[in-house]
């Protein structure tokens, strides 16, 4: 007789559905390659064709120069809004995607506005009259809208992938990291073709440091404003907030990009002067950072909860989704890949429920819902892909029944909380098809 493997054999994979919002997301990779063609554009025509036609190209050694200063130091920071979120990362092909719009679509757009602006202004009043309304005025409204534009495509476009305030924030450091770099690019040539044609001793260098070192994060905390406003407009049950927290995220942003603008403007003294107050506001965000991280940390494990109680996942399973360091852990002692999948699908679960629930208490639709039983049943696939992976069996998790000792001090209730008596999505019709996702696996 054969025997049993030690491990579960796959379980059949669920038919996948339709997704309900794939003409939406077509329509949104059109919008988003058509706007980042022409941007190329603008920047290709700017910086490359132009320095080819005025000075056959001189320049562009400079431009080499200022890449090879500006990229690596790209390479070093985007890593700490990666490494912050931690519970429910950002898929990487969202964070390369708002990045490169960051470089290019934003930097393009900006750069072609802002400079027939700053001629405009300069043709009516004069070149310093020109240099202030370019600096002050035109780029922090024109700049910060462009880079906001990625968020609000993560945010209306690619809502699953967009599920709060955190994300938000990722999301504008992002977009607004990739659009720093090629500024920073930029000014990086502008200061050595300063240094070696017309002898400004230590342009250069002074330059990469202001800008580079000592204030890097000017363009994620602005664009970070907008991405809180799209991030509370996600959250928010109320229809005003929705509409109009992007908007004063968005003004929030351009103030301080104002700011700091104009003082670079009057004079790079006051800049340094202004730099103690900016790096106490610059540590207060990044604490407000943390915070909203572990408010999500937490989020994601009053979710799940109910979900050890109802047999989806057991209790060990739990702790390490919401450790900050869960994905470690699965990396190192739960399968590997199929383990971060795993911890990834139950955090989405969590979210899943999450919104759903919101959307409940205020009587609207949402996407979310339609999630919650795939998910789990992806649970049990990938639990079976785990042992695999390990070569072995994993506890199988098991629904809390009376008389059983709690996994937890305070039983949590099951996710009927937010059962309504009746359809929540008013009307008193039938409900969406395949249920509002409460229940276990499969039913």
């Amino acid at each position: 007789m054969m025997a049993a493997p030690p491990y579960p054999q796959q379980a059949p994979r669920a038919p996948q559905k339709r997704d309900p919002e794939a003409t939406k997301k077509t329509l949104g990779w059109v919008f988003y390659f058509i706007l980042m063609a022409i941007g190329g554009f603008f920047l290709f025509g700017l910086f490359i064709i132009m320095p080819l036609i005025e000075d056959g190209g001189e320049s562009l050694t400079s431009m080499g120069i200022g890449a090879l200063l500006a990229l690596p130091l790209l390479c070093l920071y985007i890593w700490v809004p990666w490494i912050i979120d931690r519970y429910d990362p950002e898929p990487l092909w969202a964070l390369i995607a708002v990045l490169a719009w960051g470089g290019i679509t934003a930097c393009g757009f900006s750069a072609v506005i802002n400079t027939f602006i700053g001629s405009a202004a300069s043709a009516i009043g004069g070149k310093s009259f020109g240099q202030v309304v370019g600096a002050c005025f035109s780029a922090p409204l024109v700049e910060e809208f462009w880079k906001g534009l990625a968020v609000f495509w993560m945010f209306y476009f690619r809502k699953r992938d967009f599920d709060g305030i955190v994300d938000g924030i990722i999301y504008g450091a992002f977009v607004a990291l990739g659009f720093a770099a090629v500024e920073n690019i930029i000014y990086y040539a502008r200061a050595a073709d300063a240094e070696m044609m017309h002898g400004q001793d230590s342009a250069l260098a002074g330059t990469v440091f202001i800008r580079g070192i000592l204030a890097p994060w000017g363009h994620p905390l602005y664009t970070a404003m907008t991405g809180i406003g799209f991030g509370l407009a996600r959250e928010t049950e109320k229809g005003w907030v929705r509409w109009m927290a992007p908007i004063g995220g968005y003004f929030c942003g351009v103030f301080l990009h104002f700011v700091w603008n104009l003082a670079a403007t009057i004079s790079n003294v006051l800049v340094l002067v202004m730099l103690p107050l900016w790096f106490l506001f610059l540590l207060a965000f990044f604490g407000l950072v943390i915070w909203c991280v572990r408010r999500k940390g937490k989020i994601i494990g009053d979710h799940l909860r109910d979900e050890v109680l109802m047999g989806n996942l057991t209790l060990q399973e739990y702790q390490m989704i919401i450790s900050p360091i869960g994905r470690m852990k699965a990396t190192f002692s739960f399968g590997g890949a199929a383990g971060r999948k795993f911890v990834d699908a139950a955090a989405r679960l969590a979210l899943s429920k999450w919104h759903t629930g919101r959307a409940t208490r205020g009587r609207k639709m949402t996407i979310s819902a339609d999630f919650i039983v795939p998910l789990r049943q992806e649970l049990h696939q990938l639990r079976a892909d785990v042992a695999r992976a390990l070569g072995r069996q994993v506890p199988q998790p098991q629904a809390w029944r009376p008389g059983m000792p709690s996994p937890f001090p305070q039983p949590a209730q099951p996710y009927q909380q937010q059962r309504p008596p009746q359809n929540p999505y008013g009307g008193g019709g039938p409900p969406p098809a395949g249920g509002y996702g409460w229940g276990p696996p499969g039913g």
